[in-house]
């Protein structure tokens, strides 16, 4: 049988047989569009994943399932959650067994079977969307049949009255699910000439620093809501930059930053820091003979310094786009998250079947500039370039260059190309990097001159009186 409860019927479906209805249904001729195996797949996910109960919560209600004993088991793990405790399946057997309703639901055996039923919580906000869609062919279904009944019911001298009842029985039923995000414009034209003023008169508070004096000047700092793309080719300096940015922010700004590093583990990471705020070559972290008593006095007091300093570090493997928004919104209520950086947008997973390679990038590119606007910060996301600077005499990258491009390049408003050239030829300007601003989506572009420190992992901005050969 299938979840409609007709034999070999596709999810959902709604066969025009009418049948013995459920209470509850009496408004429906048939049965009501659901989908079954889409809820416990939903169910089965939650109590896999705590991340997938955060992504889960925001996209459905209570309501919105069919089946009254999944409308339990969600309340439930929702109750467990709400107050920061584990959710599995024994935690919700236990909730659900102080509150009467184990046995109303099928007992520990259904919860284990809903676990069981999905093989990944990846996919639980995709069939959390299912359930959605489904409940709200319901509610469409329940007004016009309210609104069918009313016009059979009403005198003809009532026809006024039941076309205002029937516009309110359609409104009811969209309102809780539209958000009013439109503002008149005279109020936005006043915010944003009051922001101007502030702008002026030195009150505005910049974007987040990235750290580089030129970068700062063009851009104002990471704007909330930005997607920010660094790319390059392997082994130019994007992971480098990308740490660049978190430093400024988390070390000398005290802005609450997490990293999501795919490519290095933490503690790689943590070399790269510490040699580039303490100038102790990154080889030397890695040779016990290389730190001599004054060096381990300067990182015993740059320990110090970071013992209250706000960067967040996450290399789990395999990570996925949900994980990652979970965690962002996680850090933005406990530590009031600014900025985001990822390391990097071709190794991340959405846990899917995809068409394309290029489809999964696309969609990656596309969630994290909505999480940049959702959570009010920016979000740099570190990309490869493909082969093309190679083929060019010059080696300059280009913004065509973006591997798995068109969405990249559509949704970031800064995207940033790392470029050295003593990486092709070492007697070219060495020890230079030019960092260009392909992209810039609210002024101008520019291309940056930075001094590129490899021994300490870091870029470094020239002298002010420093003019580039040939400038």
């Amino acid at each position: 049988m299938s979840s409609s409860g007709f034999p070999n019927s596709p999810h959902g479906d709604t066969s025009h047989t009418a049948v013995a209805l459920p209470s509850g249904d009496a408004l429906f001729d048939r049965v009501p569009p659901h989908d079954d195996e889409a809820e416990m797949a939903v169910l089965g996910g939650m109590l896999m994943s705590k991340d997938a109960i955060g992504e889960v919560s925001q996209l459905i209600d209570v309501s919105d399932f069919y089946q009254p004993k999944h409308q339990t088991i969600y309340e439930a793990i929702i109750a467990l959650f709400s107050t920061s405790q584990p959710v599995d399946a024994v935690l919700v057997a236990n909730q659900l067994l102080k509150d009467g309703n184990l046995d109303k639901v099928g007992g520990t055996d259904y919860l284990h079977s809903l676990v069981a039923s999905v093989p990944t919580a990846a996919n639980a906000t995709y069939y959390a969307e299912i359930v959605h869609q489904r409940a709200i062919l319901r509610n469409v279904i329940t007004a016009g049949t309210k609104i069918a009944q009313l016009g059979y019911s009403a005198e003809g001298s009532q026809a006024e009255d039941i076309v205002n009842l029937a516009q309110s029985e359609v409104y009811e039923m969209s309102v809780g699910k539209v958000r009013q995000d439109y503002s008149a414009i005279g109020p936005v034209v006043h915010d944003a000439l009051d922001q101007l003023d502030k702008l002026q008169n030195g009150d505005l508070q910049r974007g987040v620093p990235t750290g580089f004096r030129d970068m700062d000047d063009v851009t104002q700092g990471l704007q909330p809501g930005q997607m920010v793309v660094v790319a390059g080719r392997p082994a130019m300096g994007k992971s480098t930059l990308g740490v660049d940015f978190a430093r400024s922010a988390a070390l000398h700004h005290h802005m609450a930053t997490v990293i999501f590093s795919l490519e290095m583990s933490k503690t790689e990471l943590a070399q790269r820091i510490i040699s580039a705020e303490t100038n102790i070559p990154l080889v030397a972290l890695r040779r016990a003979d290389d730190i001599t008593p004054e060096r381990w006095n300067t990182l015993n007091r740059f320990w110090s310094t970071l013992d209250e300093s706000p960067l967040f570090i996450d290399d789990s493997p395999n990570m996925s786009l949900m994980e990652i928004r979970a965690k962002c919104r996680r850090l933005k209520q406990t530590n009031d998250l600014k900025l985001v950086v990822i390391d990097y947008l071709q190794l991340m997973s959405s846990g899917k079947r995809v068409e394309s390679r290029q489809q999964e990038v696309s969609e990656f590119s596309r969630a994290l500039k909505l999480l940049a606007k959702e959570l009010n910060l920016p979000v740099v996301a570190l990309s490869q370039l493909n082969r093309g600077p190679e083929m060019r005499n010059d080696r300059k990258p280009m913004l065509a260059d973006l591997r798995e491009s068109g969405s990249i390049e559509q949704d970031a408003d800064v995207v940033l190309l790392v470029h050295r050239p003593d990486f092709y030829d070492k007697e070219d300007r060495p020890g230079e990097a030019d960092i260009i601003m392909a992209k810039h989506r609210n002024g101008p572009t520019d291309t940056f001159h930075l001094a590129f420190l490899g021994a300490t992992s870091k870029f470094k901005d020239m002298p002010q009186d420093y003019q580039q050969d040939g400038v």
